[in-house]
């Protein structure tokens, strides 16, 4: 893991992260403001309503460990801030190998610069188009082998590799690329690339 950073990044978003462990990797590349939520038990209506206030004269970033948790309340929180923005890191960025052969998964894992690449691919939950060419259905996915077939689970990971959003089940990827508002002869373009 590559941890060296000569100057910290100023940024001008809130970052909301899960636990104070995800808080201090964070300080280490960037220094603006972070705040943990605690998992689901510091999930309380206090503190989303403490988000949605602070998210009405300040843009926030969810950073969530790679893992169901981490998928669920990025769920719970966009559905009450949809102006949020989502960064991810991968499942192999964020796991360490401990030597009894158990693995942790968590930002606190992921190296300065995932970290760093994660905060500056930011997808915006509204960001989404009417215009046909940016909308994708679950046709799509079957289409490119990413739903079903031997390799379906290999492209999507390789996918949300490529696009910094980490892996996704189909129904998952589907929701994440309308957001993106990804033109689908890019999304074709890179499913040549990571082949």
């Amino acid at each position: 893991m590559n941890n060296n950073v000569t100057k910290k990044i100023a940024l001008k978003e809130i970052i909301i992260v899960e636990g104070r462990d995800d808080v201090t990797a964070v300080k280490r590349v960037i220094s603006s403001e972070v705040i943990p939520l605690h998992g689901f038990t510091g999930m309380t209506k206090a503190k989303i309503d403490f988000l949605i206030q602070l998210s009405k004269t300040n843009d926030l970033i969810l950073l969530t460990d790679p893992d169901f948790v981490g998928k669920k309340l990025r769920e719970v929180i966009s559905k009450r801030i949809p102006t949020i923005k989502h960064a991810y890191i991968s499942r192999v960025e964020g796991t360490k190998d401990h030597k009894d052969g158990t693995k942790n998964i968590g930002i606190e894992n992921a190296s300065n610069e995932s970290i760093l690449n994660a905060l500056s691919n930011t997808i915006n939950s509204q960001t989404y188009s009417k215009d046909n060419n940016y909308i994708f259905t679950i046709q799509d996915l079957i289409d490119n082998g990413l739903s079903v077939g031997t390799n379906a689970k290999e492209k999507r990971q390789k996918l949300g590799s490529h696009l910094h959003i980490g892996y996704h089940n189909s129904k998952q990827l589907l929701r994440i690329l309308n957001r993106l508002s990804l033109p689908k002869d890019k999304f074709l373009e890179i499913l040549t690339q990571i082949k």
